[in-house]
């Protein structure tokens, strides 16, 4: 002993030494472990989930300064527990069917206007029909992937013999914000890429350690998983330890830059000639200012109210902590349904009382009204902030800045018929906001019919987001874990955007360049009376569902262990709400 005293930091980093020490000399182990031991972790991985569920949706419902009982507790449900267990259930199918790739043999497979291949992932099965009715999503392939050669774009990890395969060590820094982020990423390294991985906890949400920990113990328990806590020191450490092989982040791209390329003289220095100071494959999902484009047409009254709702839910959602909260709505010109949407709109806003949470959101929203030419904030009572809506102005500010908590702009572009300026609004969003991560459209089914479908597809086609969603959040594809999820392909290092990479996608798809999901026009029973073939009502995610904290623990319980008498219970929960 040389006399130096050991330091919580040096017994900090020699706990992460011994953590990835026993992730190396298990990594080629995991790379090798067969189908069949994989599903039995992803079912035990469940009964852990099962096992913490409740503790783990109130004690984040409380960390967010909500009470277990308010109706908004139930996004800790349906963003957490639920969304994991459901990922878990996706993941299981597909391994089931890993030989000869059979997952794929009974997905729908077309041929869009643009050349390009279409393949349907949702509704997959009667489940999917009836707890997601009305609603469908597809996976638009890069171009050059056809049904033809859709299995050589798969499931690629699993292409090579299992006894050849080697392993990697990932680092997995996880997200502050939604519970679900983080054990979806770390299985989207286990599952798909065949890589052991260390989990940083965001210091923002790690009092969901524990819960992780009994989570996903059977992971923990075969050296394929280590999660750990600490600082953004702590965060440097791992990135630059040499036993990382590659890393993964879903958070902001300042923290992916500084990892990168450095920070301060360093970073310019090594921007400049082009050395990046951590070299390893690096994948990111990391947010965007994303639109909502709202096209003219025939809309009722009633037609407002709702979109009044879906629109206040992208917004406001986990109090807009959210990396596709909607910040810029689009709207046309001089429509004259325009100003009642707004005015509805307000209402809603101003019915939703909930405080904000995640760390400078304050100081965020006096920047953003700073930038917001004429604003207007729309108070919430004493616990809320109030709900910034400004301008879109020419200054780059609010159309570059996420802003992570509850504020919106609003752009109007001339309308003088509904494709002219849906290819305006979507010419506006590819050119003049930042990101690439999700985008939104809300237009009513005769305009859609009006333009014609082939022509709608050929222009949605334009609009250049990981995730779009059509008269539905594009959030949905987050749900969804068949579903890739990340930016538009294409951003580099030098410029990262919104990210690289996708991660859940639950069929393995490789190549991917974005997905559409639709969802229904109107809710149940007025869908229905429209001639719109839904059962949905209400959705359950949106901020003014009554009963989303009992449907998302009715959901939750329905994943872990799927039955037919089980759906009644989530029905009639769901139609209360």
């Amino acid at each position: 002993m040389d006399g130096t005293p050991i330091t919580d930091r040096d017994a900090q980093f020699a706990a992460f030494d011994a953590a990835l020490h026993a992730l190396d000399a298990a990594k080629d182990r995991w790379a090798r472990t067969p189908v069949a031991e994989r599903i039995r972790l992803l079912g035990a991985m469940k009964d852990g989930i099962r096992t913490v569920a409740q503790g783990w949706a109130e004690t984040a419902a409380r960390k967010k300064g909500l009470t277990p009982d308010n109706p908004l507790a139930g996004e800790e449900w349906i963003a957490g527990p639920y969304a994991t267990m459901a990922g878990c259930n996706a993941l299981i199918a597909t391994l089931w069917q890993m030989p000869g790739k059979a997952f794929l043999d009974h997905l729908p497979v077309r041929v869009l206007p643009t050349g390009q291949t279409a393949v349907k992932v949702l509704p997959h099965t009667l489940r999917d029909r009836l707890l997601l009715s009305g609603v469908s999503a597809e996976v638009w392939m890069q171009k050059g992937v056809t049904a033809a050669n859709l299995k050589q774009h798969a499931a690629i990890a699993y292409d090579q013999p299992e006894a050849s395969r080697t392993g990697k060590v990932a680092l997995v820094l996880g997200a502050g914000n939604v519970a679900a982020i983080t054990p979806l990423d770390v299985l989207q390294k286990l599952m798909l890429e065949n890589q052991v991985v260390i989990l940083k906890m965001n210091p923002i949400n790690d009092y969901l350690t524990e819960y992780y920990q009994i989570a996903m113990k059977p992971f923990i328990d075969v050296d394929a998983l280590r999660i750990v806590k600490g600082d953004g020191v702590a965060g440097g450490y791992l990135c630059e330890h040499p036993l990382v092989a590659e890393l993964h982040i879903t958070g902001s791209d300042k923290t992916h830059d500084a990892i990168v390329w450095g920070t301060g003289e360093e970073a310019v220095r090594n921007r400049a000639a082009g050395t990046p100071k951590n070299t390893r494959r690096f994948t990111s999902e990391l947010g965007s200012v994303s639109p909502t484009i709202v096209v003219p047409g025939p809309w009722s009254a009633a037609d407002i109210r709702f979109q009044a709702e879906n629109i206040a839910t992208m917004k406001l959602h986990n109090a807009g902590h959210n990396c596709i909260a909607t910040q810029a709505l689009i709207l046309p010109r001089g429509w004259n349904k325009g100003p009642q949407l707004l005015a509805a709109l307000k209402r809603v806003v101003a019915g939703s009382h909930r405080p904000t949470w995640y760390p400078g959101a304050e100081a965020r929203l006096a920047d953003y009204a700073a930038h917001g030419g004429h604003v207007e904030r729309i108070e919430r009572g004493p616990d809320a902030p109030a709900v910034v809506i400004g301008e879109i102005a020419e200054d780059a500010y609010n159309r570059t800045c996420e802003v992570f908590g509850p504020a919106l702009g609003v752009k109007e572009l001339e309308a003088p018929d509904a494709e002219t300026y849906l290819r305006a609004a979507i010419a506006y969003a590819n050119t003049q906001l930042w990101g690439t991560l999700g985008a939104n459209i809300l237009i009513h089914p005769r305009t859609i019919r009006q333009i014609g479908r082939a022509r709608f597809e050929e222009i949605v086609a334009d609009l250049h987001y990981g995730t779009i969603g059509i008269n539905g959040w594009c959030a949905l594809g987050f749900l969804i874990t068949a579903c890739p999820w990340g930016a538009y392909p294409g951003h580099t290092l030098e410029d990262v955007q919104s990210g690289i990479g996708t991660v859940h996608n639950a069929f393995m798809l490789e190549d991917t360049e974005r997905t559409v999901v639709q969802a229904p026009w109107r809710p149940f029973p007025r869908g229905l009376l429209s001639g719109q073939f839904s059962l949905m009502p209400k959705p359950p995610y949106f901020i003014t569902n009554r009963r989303q904290h009992r449907i998302g623990r009715a959901l939750t319980a329905f994943q872990y262990r799927p039955g037919w008498l089980k759906l009644p219970r989530v029905f009639w929960q769901a139609l209360k709400g």
